[in-house]
């Protein structure tokens, strides 16, 4: 028997499990699944629950008495919330698109070995993951120096840019990129950029879709940058205005006895929890629409720099 046929026996050996062990893994399996599984399923049950039957019965996992009333109460808000969708699009969209592009750019100009630069400035994308400059000094440098207050851009630039994913770029670039590619297009005279539009990207969508895909869901489900820099409502997000929807609910169920009669009876029709869950649907939903599509790259990003056996 060779060398490579005894290698390749005992490798199935090694690989091969036993019955119950297949058994015992997908049991374990299906456990997560539905730990991951249930709790939406509930939220999204309760979303179509009466007030009534969660005041009574509390949480089910299938609604008790249907009711679209949550649905109803946001709908009302129409033009207000396409308003915020459309915000949230824009900023999701051009933010996703400008970090990318700063992200890839950043994490392939320190990951050419014969940049000299290239210790300094991965020092200065080291130190951010490490040490945090905090809230007060972004907040006077957006505001005061940037003067972002009230502005699109107040959405898009704090997020665009983060260490650990120019990290996650340089990995792929230094591992995936072989040095003689960049070279030969160096020797037939292609600029910098002309490689790196033309060769670079077109090679990375694994990492360039990963990226996205951390840069997506930041941009989509963020509302803490709205809360600082945005009084104006008009350009509030999607998840900005909602949050600013239920506290509105909220504030009014507390001072309903102060309110009249009138203002009583509605906070007592009005949907408290269906709400709260109906809206963590509305901004979950297009999140989980858009993940298959992008999965077989996310999984293929996350790997880059694995040890291989």
């Amino acid at each position: 028997m060779s060398t490579r046929t005894a290698y390749d026996t005992g490798l199935e050996k090694f690989n091969r499990t036993h019955r119950v062990v297949d058994v015992i893994f997908h049991l374990i399996f299906i456990v997560l699944a539905l730990i991951c599984v249930i709790p939406v399923v509930v939220v999204l049950s309760i979303s179509f629950s009466s007030e009534d039957s969660i005041r009574e019965t509390g949480y089910h996992l299938l609604p008790t008495v249907l009711s679209g009333d949550a649905y109803a109460y946001i709908a009302k808000q129409g033009t207000t919330i396409l308003r915020a969708l459309g915000v949230s699009v824009l900023v999701t969209v051009i933010g996703t698109v400008l970090g990318v592009l700063l992200t890839a750019s950043m994490g392939y100009v320190i990951s050419r070995p014969n940049y000299k630069l290239k210790g300094f400035l991965t020092w200065i994308v080291f130190i951010p993951m490490v040490f945090n400059g905090g809230l007060v000094s972004s907040y006077f440098i957006n505001t005061n120096l940037l003067g972002l207050k009230d502005s699109i851009w107040a959405l898009i630039l704090p997020l665009a840019v983060s260490s650990f994913n120019v990290i996650i770029c340089k990995t792929f670039f230094k591992s995936t990129i072989p040095d003689g590619l960049i070279e030969s297009a160096e020797i037939d005279g292609a600029s910098q950029l002309r490689i790196f539009f033309s060769i670079v990207l077109p090679i990375s969508l694994p990492v360039i879709a990963t990226i996205g895909l951390f840069l997506c869901f930041a941009y989509w489900n963020d509302w803490f940058q709205s809360m600082l820099y945005i009084d104006n409502q008009n350009l509030y997000s999607l998840q900005a205005l909602l949050n600013s929807l239920m506290s509105n609910v909220d504030a009014l169920a507390k001072n309903a006895a102060s309110m009249g009669v009138s203002y009583a009876v509605l906070v007592a029709t009005m949907p408290k929890e269906s709400a709260r869950m109906a809206v963590a649907i509305l901004i979950v939903l297009p999140v989980a629409c858009a993940y298959p599509f992008f999965q077989k790259y996310f999984i293929s990003g996350l790997t880059v720099g694995a040890v291989k056996g």
